[in-house]
């Protein structure tokens, strides 16, 4: 795409698909980044929401708004975002199909939940060689043997980014599902690819030293990245200097209009903090929707 979009949003759940809708019926260019089925809503059930009667499914609600989305103009990709950069006109983001957009303003709205292993190891090393987080944690392995664990974009980026630190790095997988264009890259990189297996255990004494996969391969490493779906949040947001939650540091901190420290960056749902709840996202969502459409168009106007 190389058209400059009014409003991005990143997170196709209850607070995207809001911000989306009222930011489109501002007469906006929007763009709704992500998929239905990785909310947290999607295999949920909801009856405490004001309005609906009886017992609706996740799925129901998130397809019904995507439907809503698209009736009224806005556009959905259900692509994963690698890289955010900002420019003097706006942002750009890289996804994972090789494409970039331009943006005037961004809204996260994916969530904040890590997808943990569960396997032996995770919790005793977290912190000591196991990590969620490539783009915060890569400097602390350098010329070192690593690993990423995962199947999807996140895992394949931070591998790659891994490169540039680690003197060896590993990405275990059971089967990649990314981009043709991603992939390729992975093939034409340094990355060990260890496909068709899983995690079994992490071992070591004082920090991780061994990755004991289910077919029975040990791997001799340093450290553990654990990269499962799409890149978080927290990794984006660090890539644009935006102010974290001081007391969580796993949050995102917004103002009552959902601004966050970055002018054109909004942020709306359970990235924003507790109470996890559906009510919440879109009300959030609402709001960030129609402050990043009414950002947007001022922007439109000094560009005029």
């Amino acid at each position: 795409m190389s058209d400059r979009k009014d409003v991005v949003i990143i997170g196709a759940g209850p607070a995207g698909i809001q911000a989306a809708i009222h930011a489109v019926r501002k007469k906006c260019d929007v763009l709704l980044l992500g998929r239905i089925e990785r909310s947290a809503l999607y295999s949920a059930h909801v009856e405490n929401y004001a309005c609906v009667e009886g017992v609706k499914s996740g799925q129901e609600l998130l397809e019904a708004g995507i439907s809503q989305v698209q009736r009224f103009g806005g556009a959905l990709m259900e692509d994963d975002v690698l890289k955010v950069h900002q420019n003097e006109r706006g942002f750009s983001l890289d996804l994972e199909g090789g494409s970039t957009v331009a943006t005037r303003t961004i809204i996260f709205a994916n969530g904040t939940a890590r997808k943990k292993l569960k396997v032996p190891g995770e919790k005793e090393f977290f912190g000591r060689g196991v990590s969620y987080c490539v783009d915060c944690d890569a400097n602390f392995y350098r010329n070192t043997t690593v690993a990423v664990v995962g199947n999807a974009s996140a895992a394949i980026d931070g591998a790659l980014t891994l490169t540039g630190y680690a003197s060896k790095v590993y990405l275990v997988s059971r089967e990649l599902g990314a981009s043709p264009d991603l992939v390729n890259k992975l093939e034409e990189s340094s990355v060990e690819s260890v496909t068709g297996t899983w995690v079994e255990e992490i071992q070591g004494e004082d920090a991780v030293q061994t990755l004991l996969l289910e077919d029975g391969k040990q791997l001799t490493l340093d450290g553990v990245f654990i990269e499962l779906g799409a890149k978080g949040a927290m990794e984006l947001a660090l890539e644009l200097g935006i102010q974290l939650d001081l007391d969580t540091m796993s949050h995102i901190e917004i103002n009552k209009k959902t601004k966050t420290n970055v002018a054109g960056v909004y942020a709306a749902g359970d990235i924003t903090g507790h109470p996890y709840q559906m009510a919440k996202a879109v009300g959030e969502g609402c709001i960030a929707g129609m402050e990043a459409a009414n950002f947007a168009k001022k922007q439109k106007r000094k560009e005029a």
